[in-house]
């Protein structure tokens, strides 16, 4: 059991179906795990991704296994190709990323194959036999290590690992899934109005909380977000108060995001929110209070009114970015 197992979220796109951003993450992690091994790096891919092996041998995967109009998630299909990709490669662990879709997966096969789960973890390295992690707790403020002495599931933080490119010539291979009885079956997808980043892709998030006053003031948060490409947030409280939809909400309760850049617009820094977004490289904070909670993370603070600061920050970054 020295081989790594990937499982490997696709999108489907106007294009087709592509690999979503945290496969290079995942699969860098991969790599790591299988030079400590002695073992191959195999990808499952879900879905019809035409070059998917030359992408991901890229990032240093030896094999690509396809199942093949996967595409779109269902729990039961996906863990039906993870546990035949598990008879196949009898992985020494796992990894996916810590996605919606990856959380639910990765507990779901690790219950039905009795094995460890290690969740959400922005480290992971081989211990001798043993699999190891590291966890962040408590929105932050400690780091738990998770050891896994037997084989493992483990779910990657999306930004939490940085890409390392380690060439390998990866060959592709039809993995073959026995179609169980489907519980869910889809019978519509509607597309988004709008096509917006992925909260936990994005590498920059500009978010938004009750500071800034009312959902009609929403379009500085909107305007400083275009300008830096980035993806947008709320809080709970913004949520709650049905200024916007719950896919935003970042926090305890939300979605947990590892971006290079989290700017904190109006948001006085709740434990709740702070365990969603306490990770991130580097938090710019503007509050009107200079002992609003958020400071105390920060890496960069701004005392002043949002309303004020959000329209010369927006200028400024159309002049860089």
């Amino acid at each position: 059991m020295a081989d790594i197992l990937l499982y490997l979220e696709v999108t489907q796109g106007p294009d087709g179906a592509a690999l979503k951003k945290p496969a290079a993450e995942v699969a860098t992690a991969g790599r790591a795990l299988a030079d400590a091994t002695g073992g191959r790096v195999v990808a499952l891919v879900p879905g019809d991704v035409a070059d998917a092996a030359s992408q991901l041998g890229t990032y240093g995967v030896d094999a690509v296994l396809t199942a093949g109009g996967g595409d779109r998630y269902l729990l039961d299909a996906h863990t039906a190709a993870v546990e035949a990709a598990i008879e196949k490669v009898s992985p020494r662990a796992v990894l996916l990323a810590a996605t919606v879709i990856g959380k639910e997966l990765g507990a779901f096969v690790a219950g039905r194959r009795e094995m460890a789960l290690l969740g959400d973890v922005v480290s992971v390295a081989m211990d001798g036999d043993a699999v190891t992690a590291v966890k962040p707790k408590f929105a932050g403020k400690a780091l738990a290590r998770l050891r896994a002495e037997g084989p493992a599931v483990v779910s990657v933080r999306p930004n939490a690992i940085p890409p390392v490119e380690s060439a390998r010539e990866a060959a592709a291979e039809a993995l073959d899934v026995a179609a169980g009885e489907a519980r869910v079956k889809v019978r519509e997808v509607v597309p988004a109005k709008e096509q917006k980043l992925e909260l936990t892709e994005a590498d920059v998030i500009v978010s938004g909380g009750r500071g800034m006053g009312g959902p009609e003031n929403w379009n500085l948060i909107l305007d400083l977000a275009g300008a830096l490409k980035a993806a947008n947030g709320a809080s709970r409280a913004v949520v709650d108060a049905g200024w916007r939809p719950h896919s935003e909400q970042v926090g305890q309760t939300g979605k947990t995001v590892s971006p290079k850049l989290y700017v904190a617009c109006g948001i006085s820094g709740a434990i709740q929110h702070l365990a969603g977004m306490s990770s991130s490289k580097v938090i710019v904070a503007i509050n009107k209070d200079p002992e609003a909670p958020i400071f105390k993370v920060a890496d960069y603070g701004i005392v002043g009114d949002v309303h004020e600061v959000l329209p010369l920050l927006t200028e400024a970054a159309k002049g860089f970015v």
